[in-house]
Formats: C-alpha cells, structure tokens, sequence
C-alpha cells in the first residue's frame, strides 16, 4: 500500500470495463441477432459502435439538455441509433426483441481476477459500484458475475452521472460515509482524476484490452494514485486483502 487507507471504509468501484470485459459480452449476445436479422455488421464493431454513443448520451443528461435517464434507456435508445446507421430497418424489429438485445449489459463476464479480488477486498472494505449503471442493471450484473456488492451506489442513486463530483459525493453520503472514508477503484485515468476532486483516495488497475487488442488509452495509471496494481488480486495484496 503506497497511502494511507486507515481511514477507508468503503470501496467504490467502476464496473463497465474495469470488472467486467463489455466488449466480449456485448458482441457475443448481438451476433445471433445480428444474423438472424442479416444484419452486416461485425458483432466486435457494432459492441464498439454502440460503446461509442454512450458518453454523448450521458454527456446530454449532465449538461442538462435532456432530463435524468438511467443507463438502461439511454443505452435502449443508442441501439436503436446504431441500428439504423448499418442499415437495418429498425421499424421491422418488435420493441421486445430491442429490450432482449439491450439486456445484454446486464450479463457480462467478469474479468479473470475480478471475482477472486473482490472476495479478497470484501474481508476488509465494504465494496459497491459506483457505476453509471442503473440499479437494476447492476443487480443483474452481479448476480451474473458474482460480484458480491455490500450495497449499490452511484448514478441513479444520486441522478448524476460520473464525472461529475456529485456521483462520488453523493454515493459516499449515501453509504453513511464521508468521500474520504471511500475509495474508487477504476480502470479510466478520467474517473479516478474526478473522484479525486471529490475527495476520494483513488486505485488504479490495468485493463489493456478493455476496448480490444488495438487499445491505445488507460495503458497505464497517468498520476500518482493512491494505489496502482496490474489487476484487483494485486489490489488486493497492496491493502493488506
């Protein structure tokens, strides 16, 4: 352990890509569909595609254009946008079928060592997402990977989205905790940078092939956080798990 995490209660963690490998999970549930319907798109390149609406979505939300809407519908309505731009005809596809396929970020594998680290960390720290997830979602989500959660925080309890300081804020009050009691435990130079803000102790972890074999950011932690490992077991060593 690099700092000192005496104080720390809590471990808030990003999900979406530091847990779990969305990308793998997303294309494997859309290639059936994606054939079914003779859709031409590879099933990595359209997981990228729809990946790639997600920050302007929520980026809507934040700036106040649009009212609060958790994940789950904006992600509803960033398939139906990428459906049409590989030219599928989205009118010919019954709204049920749109809901299945979104599902499919509520049943995404967890990385190799995110199980066994979480389970190590959860002897010690209380741990929950601090996700831009929606409850719902992340419920789902754990019981599909096991992620064995204390509690669910972030967005939607807060109605903000990540990086805004009010996620982290808030997801700390929420837990009866001050932001310095709490950790976020992030994949993303971006987060942690926000969480700090906040006043959050921050952990990075390395997810080289998050966005697939050509990924060229997050390579490595950026500044000087708290703590820094390759994957959460070595976390889990650096904080005494």
């Amino acid at each position: 352990m690099e700092r000192d995490f005496s104080e720390v209660k809590l471990l808030g963690f990003d999900v979406f890509g530091t847990l779990v490998d969305w990308r793998s999970g997303v294309a494997r549930a859309v290639a059936p569909f994606l054939e079914a319907r003779h859709i031409a798109a590879p099933p990595a390149e359209f997981a990228d595609r729809w990946r790639s609406l997600y920050e302007p979505a929520m980026e809507a939300v934040r700036s106040g254009m649009r009212p609060w809407l958790p994940l789950n519908e904006l992600n509803l309505e960033n398939l139906i946008a990428v459906l049409a731009q590989v030219g599928a005809d989205v009118a010919a596809i019954p709204m049920e079928e749109l809901e299945e396929i979104n599902k499919a970020w509520d049943r995404l594998d967890p990385w190799p060592d995110s199980v066994e680290g979480l389970t190590r960390l959860k002897s010690k720290y209380k741990l929950a997402p601090i996700s831009n997830g929606h409850i719902g979602g992340m419920t789902n989500l754990a019981r599909f990977a096991g992620l064995p959660w204390d509690m669910i925080l972030g967005a939607e309890v807060t109605r903000t989205y990540k990086p805004q300081s009010a996620t982290y804020i808030g997801s700390a009050l929420k837990a009866g905790l001050e932001p310095g009691q709490v950790a976020m435990v992030a994949a993303h130079n971006y987060d942690l940078a926000a969480a700090r803000r906040a006043g959050l102790k921050t952990v990075f972890i390395t997810r080289a092939t998050e966005h697939g074999p050509g990924q060229k950011t997050d390579l490595q932690a950026d500044r000087d956080w708290d703590v820094v490992g390759n994957d959460l077991v070595a976390i889990a060593d650096a904080l005494g798990c």
